[in-house]
């Protein structure tokens, strides 16, 4: 039984329908995304669960055209978006695991970066995760600190009409590649 709730008069899609029509989007219109869309990207990465809730997440927001532009010297991916947000975690309030010193910092922002992503797929925008890009130049350019890690670009924008999820977007594994019941076999 798919449920959808209603919440302050807006109905919302089943979350299952959303995960599997959101799609790593490489074509954008010229359209700027507007401030009170940008604004409920953000309030998603606020909510969004931390390690101990210690919150390290840092983002920033990309939409002057020279900036925007500057970002072919870090990363040959951007696809002509009108925004860019850079996901960060600060390394000096990530929480570290006790056990092993494990910094949760990359995990935090990657959820963040997640709530991010369905939320810009339920607004009607698109965006992919970039991961391919020059860190060093990333925090030369646009001037983020030593103590900030950069986890990933995130080019969001108003999807051309012939946008279309890649063929690879459907290739699923069986659910019996990836979970085991009771013993990993």
């Amino acid at each position: 039984l798919n449920i959808k709730f209603i919440l302050g008069g807006d109905i919302l899609m089943d979350f299952l329908e959303l995960a599997k029509e959101r799609y790593s989007c490489r074509s954008y219109t010229e359209q700027k995304v507007e401030r009170d869309k940008i604004d409920k990207i953000l309030e998603a990465a606020r909510v969004a669960p931390t390690a101990v809730n210690y919150q390290p997440q840092r983002i920033l927001v990309i939409q002057d055209e020279e900036k925007l532009s500057q970002l072919s010297e870090c990363t040959k991916f951007g696809w002509g978006a009108k925004t860019m947000f850079i996901i960060c975690y600060d390394k000096n309030v990530s929480w570290k695991s006790k056990f092993d010193n494990r910094d949760e910092g990359v995990v935090d922002a990657s959820i963040v970066a997640t709530h991010m992503m369905f939320e810009i797929q339920d607004l009607g925008l698109g965006t992919t995760w970039i991961g391919y890009f020059d860190s060093q130049k990333v925090r030369e350019i646009y001037k983020i600190p030593q103590n900030y890690e950069i986890v990933a670009l995130m080019p969001v924008g108003y999807p051309t009409k012939d946008s279309k999820p890649s063929e690879a977007h459907y290739k699923r594994n069986n659910i019996e590649n990836m979970v085991f019941w009771e013993e990993i076999k």
